[in-house]
């Protein structure tokens, strides 16, 4: 990981081609960072030609070269670890043909966060590997890599697989907010009966262990919300409160964790209950993103807990109307970056 003097190397991954993402990395490729952090964008080189040309931003592309330390970013300039593309892309439009393409860089994030940090392979015949302190990702279409026939439900299950992660954990957060979730890209009739005992304490655990150990929490304190309206009042609005969370609770309670709740999700998110906490574990997706995101929306984050390297990511999607425009704000992707920084030197 890099220290604290030195430059902290960052693979960024464009996401859907057709998309935001290469048009908010040149965005950030084009200006100054006062950031101690080297960019490389993840991606074919043509693509970023052309999307460059198209939105008028003057940026040069130069291939990495591993075998040199990283150097601060320079306004207009952007390394690149070439990654080629299938077909090329029209802005706006899908096309399942560059599927792969998409995977295929993240797959070469992954491997280089993974040789930082000694779990990757090692390069052959005297090679340079790629390697780099965390990982910031782009926004993908899952639906257009499903119609590729590939099975894919978002980066932190993919992330998960790739690095060989029992258990992770998607947290979202702004400035002033941090939601984490039990659940994450699931049927909202199925998640009733994925809270289980065993998911919620292995959530909790991750949760708990990764606000110590990256963002630098001496004792975590964590709001967990309920399931049901009311947290189930007192039973008569649904039983996983009585019968799975609060045991849970009381367990982890016991081990020295610091939690709070079960919470209703209706009075949780208010000044009077946030300025007591650092994070609130929501059981699922839409029970606790709407909120993160109308109060930070633009400043909001992705981070991924669990995993043996850091990777942040922006908290939007693709924006095919978008994309090619010039008129992506790329804000969200510019403070992914920032706490990558922070995470890799921490």
């Amino acid at each position: 990981m890099a220290s604290e003097a030195s430059v902290a190397r960052i693979a960024i991954t464009t996401g859907e081609p057709a998309g935001i993402g290469p048009d908010i990395i040149l965005a950030i490729a084009a200006q100054g960072l006062n950031l101690p952090v080297q960019l490389v964008a993840i991606a074919d080189p043509g693509l970023l030609r052309e999307r460059a040309t198209r939105l008028g931003l003057s940026v040069a592309l130069q291939e990495i070269d591993f075998a040199q330390p990283p150097s601060p970013h320079r306004a207009g300039i952007l390394h690149v670890l070439p990654v080629a593309i299938a077909e090329p892309s029209i802005p706006g439009t899908l096309n399942a043909a560059n599927a792969d393409y998409v995977l295929a860089t993240l797959r070469a994030a992954v491997d280089g966060c993974l040789h930082s940090a000694g779990m990757g392979s090692q390069p052959t015949h005297g090679a340079t590997h790629p390697d780099f302190d965390a990982m910031v990702t782009a926004p993908v279409q899952k639906s257009v890599i499903n119609d590729a026939g590939i099975p894919f439900s978002g980066h932190t299950e993919f992330l998960a697989q790739a690095t060989g992660s029992a258990k992770v954990v998607m947290m979202l957060a702004t400035p002033e907010l941090r939601v984490a979730l039990a659940t994450t890209h699931l049927p909202l009739s199925d998640v009733p009966a994925a809270i289980t005992k065993e998911l919620l304490e292995q959530t909790l655990t991750v949760l708990h262990h990764d606000l110590k150990t990256k963002f630098g929490l001496p004792k975590p304190r964590i709001a967990v919300l309920g399931l049901n309206p009311h947290a189930g009042e007192g039973g008569h609005m649904g039983r996983e409160e009585i019968d799975t969370i609060i045991p849970t609770l009381e367990r982890l309670r016991d081990r020295g964790m610091d939690l709070v709740g079960p919470l209703p999700a209706d009075t949780a998110f208010t000044p009077k209950v946030l300025e007591q906490v650092d994070v609130v574990l929501a059981m699922y997706h839409d029970q606790g993103l709407p909120v993160l995101k109308y109060s930070g929306f633009g400043e909001a984050i992705n981070i991924t807990l669990g995993l043996p390297i850091i990777r942040t990511s922006v908290d939007h999607g693709t924006a095919l109307d978008l994309a090619g425009t010039g008129k992506a704000d790329s804000g969200s992707l510019l403070r992914a970056i920032e706490v990558a920084v922070e995470l890799s030197r921490r």
